[in-house]
């Protein structure tokens, strides 16, 4: 699916005033012209790169860059086009609060409409002359004498004070090793990498996985093929969706009385944040809601032995809940064969399942997700010590309030560890996460710091408070293996709280739990301040 030429009219608020500004360094540079310098480099222009520009343009920081690999802003909604891709949280919570968009043409929009959501945003407050696409991100590395990061692109080399990764979890497709998979003689692509170019009709296609990019995937393309094989390894409880055209009078109303949208905005956030307490402390709560996706499936699928497949032995919120009605019927349609079990091997064009049955496939579609906990980004980048982020997260990931490591200074990030979430919209995460990265360039400026690092205190005593909250979730209780959980067992993706206290634990930087690197004389050794408690 080609993104949209269409652009919503968005109801964003006017590009904020800044400071007049100089276009911000390049990176192309001639054979022994100086390393360009900005204050900030954002790695990535997806909801995360995008939002932390506006705000860096708000706070009068206008001397950065947002680095993006490809050629266009939209991070995971530019990246997967697939067929019947949408969002499964309602249009209007799922955008910026500082960029409402009165016409969203769905409860649930799809694909299209929020990467165009996004090309809005770039546009409407003024961000293309800090975007550099092509731009890949090879290294960053923290640099001790001059406290700073030197970064090095596919496009050149930058200096900055300060870097913001934005390269968001959901970035880096994962296709499992499969023994003979190299020789398979048909398509193989994945579900984020779609080939648009290749027609599905009349193929024999094999879709691995039955996630949420599977569950929209597969009534797309199942009237389309001659016969689809979904290979199951666990079953997801799915919920009917409710969705629906956005009437022209709301649109009408939403654009000519603000407030009437802020109001439909904050009824989506108090419901989602009414359901936390179900997932975080009391689970058995989701009883009543685990009898909702039992009479679904019961009216989608007629088939006892089918049902059975279908049907997940674990409670309801241990993984990711599914919102379609249109996915048990096309499990159910004559031309689709669900194999309970996973893709262990291919042979030429037989690909062999871990129960030992064997299927033909002209075509093989991976909805096998995402590097989610262990963040490929986290192999290119090098703090104090020169140890690379992978490293220092080899037993898993963690930081400070899900935005600082300890060993990385000045690196923020947005969508770190333990931010993700199970039930709402991450954009209210992602704009917490950018209140805290803005507090803390603006003290570093107001204090006279070069950089900031958190403690080792500060680091582990939220970390250990974190996972004592993490052992009462439904993700951790409901008896399943989902891609929250790192190798380890541990949860490092989901936030075990609402987004309401997220928002509270990121409103200031807190300077006890900081070192601060003083910037010194050129001839002199740097300083480490440090201010824990």
């Amino acid at each position: 699916m080609a993104s949209s030429s269409k652009r919503p009219r968005s109801g964003a608020s006017d590009t904020p005033a800044v400071p007049d500004e100089k276009p911000a360094a390049t990176g192309v540079r001639e054979a022994g012209e100086a390393v360009p310098h900005v204050r900030v480099a954002v790695i990535g222009s997806g909801f995360g790169g995008l939002g932390a520009a506006v705000r860096l343009r708000r706070a009068g920081i206008a001397d950065f860059v947002v680095l993006e690999r490809a050629d266009s802003v939209g991070g995971t909604w530019r990246d997967n086009s697939y067929p019947g891709c949408a969002c499964d949280v309602p249009s209007h919570l799922y955008s910026f609060s500082f960029a409402p968009n009165a016409d969203w043409p769905r409860s649930f929009s799809g694909q299209p409409d929020i990467r165009a959501y996004l090309e809005k945003v770039a546009t409407v407050f003024g961000l293309r002359p800090h975007l550099r696409f092509g731009t890949e991100v090879l290294e960053a590395r923290w640099e001790n004498e001059e406290t700073r990061w030197r970064i090095t692109t596919s496009a050149g080399q930058w200096t900055a004070d300060a870097v913001v990764s934005a390269a968001g979890p959901l970035a880096d497709p994962q296709i499992p090793d499969l023994p003979g998979l190299s020789g398979f003689p048909g398509k193989v692509f994945h579900s984020s990498r779609w080939d648009h170019e290749f027609d599905l009709a009349g193929k024999h296609v094999a879709i691995i996985g039955t996630g949420a990019s599977a569950a929209q995937i597969i009534p797309s393309i199942q009237p389309r093929v001659a016969k689809l094989t979904v290979f199951q390894r666990t079953p997801a409880w799915v919920l009917p969706r409710r969705d629906r055209e956005i009437t022209q009078l709301e649109k009408w109303l939403h654009g000519r009385l603000p407030l009437t949208a802020k109001v439909r905005r904050g009824t989506l956030f108090a419901l989602r944040e009414l359901q936390v307490d179900a997932f975080v402390r009391r689970p058995g709560l989701l009883r009543l809601v685990q009898q909702l996706a039992e009479r679904h499936i019961a009216q989608g699928i007629p088939d006892p032995s089918l049902r059975a497949k279908l049907t997940p032995d674990y409670r309801i919120g241990c993984k990711r809940i599914l919102l379609s009605n249109t996915y048990y019927p096309a499990l159910a349609a004559a031309n689709t064969e669900v194999v309970a079990s996973g893709l262990r091997e291919v042979r030429g064009s037989t690909l062999v399942a871990a129960d030992g049955t064997e299927h033909q496939a002209d075509a093989i579609v991976f909805g096998t997700g995402f590097h989610v906990t262990d963040m490929p980004i986290g192999a290119r980048v090098f703090g104090v010590n020169g140890t690379s982020l992978a490293e220092e997260w080899k037993d898993g990931m963690e930081a400070l309030r899900g935005s600082t490591v300890r060993g990385f200074p000045n690196l923020f990030f947005v969508i770190g560890p333990n931010t993700g979430l199970g039930n709402s919209s991450m954009i209210l995460m992602i704009e917490s996460q950018l209140n805290y990265m803005i507090d803390a360039l603006t003290t570093l400026g107001s204090i006279g710091a070069a950089a900031m690092q958190p403690t080792a205190r500060a680091q582990r005593q939220w970390n250990l408070e974190l996972q004592h909250r993490m052992d009462r979730t439904v993700w951790t209780t409901g008896g399943c293996r989902s891609w929250y959980l790192d190798p380890n067992g541990r949860n490092t993706v989901l936030w075990p709280g609402s987004t309401t206290s997220f928002r509270r634990a990121t409103r200031r930087v807190d300077l006890g739990e900081y070192e601060l690197i003083m910037r010194a004389a050129p001839a002199a050794a740097r300083t480490v301040q440090e201010v824990s408690a």
